[in-house]
């Protein structure tokens, strides 16, 4: 027997079932109503009950929120990023002066060999051109991959023959060699930006132009199961144009996949963006950079060790929050993956 639908106070049909159990124990009353769930709840489900993707994801919330707000952060906690405090150093062997590298009440976690510099602040506002230089990257190779991914699996022949032979080459390409190449040759100023802010836009476009292969793959791979679904052929039949449906049919079942490597991307883009900073081809001094204060700490790592511990540190739970949060949601979109 159907179930009949009731009409609740609100106007909402509910559906019940007759003969079931009311409060009082008699088969009278009816049931409770029966509520849907969106895949996109049944995912939101089960990331709740993984402990380790909520802890990366609070962290990850934790870093965004200290990269936006760094400057109120940095003038209630610490000292303006490039202030230079001589008084903190030994002028004799130019280390900090104090135990741990100069940590006190003043500087949190301590200030920078021979110029003194606030540590705590450098690392706060080097989180925000590592979040950025990340963030940003990924966006654009998403966006890219995910339209030559999805043309190059639906149109196929000698269009996905073509794009699936580029995306070969792309990933063939030196990356870090021809970053440092082409940083090393641009100017200072370049389409209304100077300094650092050439160096990110540059950065932003390498790292994401590279990038964008691996999303490509991963959407064209997924067009091709997707192209012969019986949805797909009924909107066909119907009349409905390419442009319908690789928009509207196509693309609406290809956001999981697509969040999934998204979220993976950003831990290894701000890893790229430390290793060139690292290198010497990321942002400008005194423009803060985790990897550009490991490079520095290279030289005074013997006499002020925590120098290096600490943006190692920032660069480590940054990456591992990244992963864990990734890997969650991995698992919350994909079930027949889960751990």
């Amino acid at each position: 027997m159907t179930a009949p639908l009731h009409e609740t106070s609100a106007g909402e049909a509910t559906a019940t079932v007759d003969g079931a159990p009311d409060a009082s124990g008699t088969p009278d009353g009816p049931a409770k109503a029966i509520e849907g769930r969106s895949p996109w709840q049944i995912a939101w489900t089960r990331l709740k009950r993984d402990k380790l993707a909520l802890a990366g994801a609070f962290v990850v919330v934790f870093l965004v929120l200290v990269a936006i707000f760094a400057p109120v952060i940095v003038g209630l906690l610490g000292h303006p990023p490039d202030e230079f405090h001589e008084d903190q150093i030994d002028p004799l062997f130019g280390t900090p002066i104090g135990s741990w590298g100069g940590v006190s009440s003043d500087f949190l976690f301590g200030v920078e060999p021979v110029n003194g510099r606030d540590v705590f602040s450098r690392i706060v506002y080097g989180a925000r051109i590592s979040l950025l230089v990340a963030f940003l990257a990924a966006v654009f190779a998403v966006a890219l991959g995910t339209v030559l991914g999805i043309i190059a699996g639906y149109f196929g022949g000698w269009v996905d023959a073509a794009l699936s032979r580029v995306m070969d080459v792309m990933l063939a390409f030196p990356q870090l060699l021809f970053t440092i190449a082409l940083v090393s040759v641009l100017p200072n100023q370049l389409l209304g930006l100077d300094g650092s802010g050439v160096r990110i836009a540059a950065l932003v476009l390498v790292i994401g132009f590279f990038g964008w292969p691996y999303v490509g793959r991963i959407v064209r791979g997924q067009t091709l199961s997707l192209r012969n679904r019986e949805y797909v052929e009924a909107a066909q039949s119907l009349g409905a144009g390419r442009l319908y449906i690789l928009r509207r049919e196509l693309l609406p079942n290809l956001i999981a996949p697509i969040t999934v490597y998204a979220t993976l991307m950003i831990p290894t883009n701000i890893l790229t963006e430390a290793a060139l900073s690292f290198l010497g081809a990321g942002v400008k001094p005194p423009t803060a950079s985790w990897g550009q204060m490991l490079s520095t700490a290279i030289t005074t790592y013997e006499a002020d060790p925590l120098f290096m511990v600490i943006p190692g540190l920032a660069i480590f739970i940054t990456v591992l929050a990244f992963n864990l949060f990734g890997d969650g949601v991995r698992d919350a979109l994909d079930p027949k993956g889960s751990r």
